[in-house]
């Protein structure tokens, strides 16, 4: 039987420009530890993982802060221009340990909130699925789409949309054919399952929990704060 190696990938060469200020959001301070840190020792602690590929701006002398970014799991290599380009680089940086049938779960370096159980079902509901799949969560706002002049057009149901999340889960193969097949075409995927419709393949949705916020914006420094002790009550990180 061929064993089929789990690898993660958590793009962070970004600057966070929503974010604001001249230190990306990854080497912000929450709690304890900076962003990156909580990120990557969550994706440590789980057992299956062979390696974490952190594309990145390697120069930076935050990872010094960073002790995760010192485990022999975790990998430095050169990130991108764009994150597309940086979890390709990811990709292909171990492009001559991976099988094109390994699993590859790309995760947001700032979405440090990830619980080892959202990415164990994840992990657990995609095994022997052929294409692979996302963490996303309902949508419980009433949505509008709105015209050029911002004004309401329509009120779409709300049952057909889904709020995508990270980790993304795909096969190894197909997930590098799906980026290299978009940016040769001239277009930029805005996650990982954007490349695979692209290919007119389709991935599952696993249902996430809702406190696997994206930290985006400076006062959601203060939700995933909260988020974290909560977690930490409940013994769930």
């Amino acid at each position: 039987m061929t064993t089929v190696n789990y690898w993660a990938i958590v793009p962070a060469a970004g600057s966070g420009q929503r974010f604001g200020g001249e230190v990306a959001k990854q080497f912000q301070p929450l709690g304890d530890h900076l962003i990156a840190q909580h990120s990557l020792s969550r994706l440590l602690n789980i057992p299956c993982i062979a390696r974490i590929i952190v594309p990145c701006d390697m120069a930076s002398p935050y990872w010094l802060q960073i002790p995760a970014a010192s485990d022999p799991l975790v990998e430095l290599v050169a990130g991108g221009s764009e994150r597309v380009h940086s979890v390709l680089q990811g990709l292909l940086a171990i492009g001559d340990r991976a099988e094109s049938s390994d699993w590859v779960l790309v995760h947001d370096m700032a979405r440090p909130c990830i619980t080892s159980g959202d990415i164990n079902k994840l992990i657990s509901e995609l095994v022997g699925h052929a294409v692979g799949g996302i963490l996303a969560t309902s949508v419980t706002d009433t949505l509008k789409t709105i015209g050029a002049d911002n004004h309401i057009q329509a009120t779409p149901d709300r049952n057909l949309y889904r709020a995508a999340q990270t980790p993304q889960m795909f096969r190894y193969g197909l997930l590098v054919k799906a980026l290299e097949t978009m940016l040769s075409d001239g277009q930029t995927p805005t996650d990982e399952a954007s490349a695979i419709e692209y290919l007119g393949e389709q991935a599952k949705v696993v249902e996430g929990r809702r406190d696997n916020i994206k930290i985006t914006h400076r006062e959601d420094l203060i939700i995933a704060a909260a988020i974290m002790n909560q977690q930490e009550t409940e013994q769930c990180v």
